[in-house]
């Protein structure tokens, strides 16, 4: 088994090797927080493109259709009741609007979800989050030690062992 800097674990690893460590994995923990905020922002973008294209289609169904529908479906009407012309083809428009306003409730529909997509703001506000405790982050002070104090010649390997044994 080894530590992610692939030193043995349990062995003695310099504050260099540590740090280095410490600022390789927070690099990867702020690679992974962009990465989500573009996977959340890609999502808000298609629930948009969903909503834009329903908008759309609306649009493009009201404007093309109004015509053949609205002959084919007045001729209808007449055919089949015998009344007004002119109420015939007010009844096909009504229907037109009926089937566009469908299509604009499904538009108003997906923009609100993309809307309510609150993707990149949580992913900045855990960035922020984890930021202000780095902030603060202070080191662990030490204590005196008896045996660590004096010349590096009067250091013991023991007094080194347990030293290097408290910091990993």
């Amino acid at each position: 088994m080894s530590a992610p800097d692939g030193s043995p674990v349990g062995a003695e690893r310099s504050i260099g090797q540590l740090f280095a460590t410490a600022t390789t994995e927070m690099s990867a923990l702020v690679h992974d927080e962009i990465a989500l905020a573009k996977a959340q922002l890609r999502q808000d973008v298609k629930r948009g493109a969903t909503s834009g294209g329903a908008f759309m289609a609306a649009g493009v169904l009201l404007l093309f259709s109004l015509p053949m529908l609205n002959f084919a479906l007045a001729y209808g009407i007449h055919t089949w009741s015998d009344w007004n012309l002119a109420v015939c083809f007010l009844l096909s428009f009504a229907a037109n609007v009926l089937i566009a306003g469908f299509l604009a409730l499904i538009g108003v529909v997906f923009a609100k979800k993309a809307k309510r997509g609150k993707g990149p703001q949580k992913v900045a506000a855990s960035v922020k989050e984890t930021a202000g405790v780095l902030q603060n982050a202070k080191p662990h002070p030490r204590p005196e030690r008896p045996e660590l104090t004096g010349s590096p010649a009067d250091r013991s390997p023991k007094a080194v062992e347990a030293v290097a044994r408290s910091s990993s």
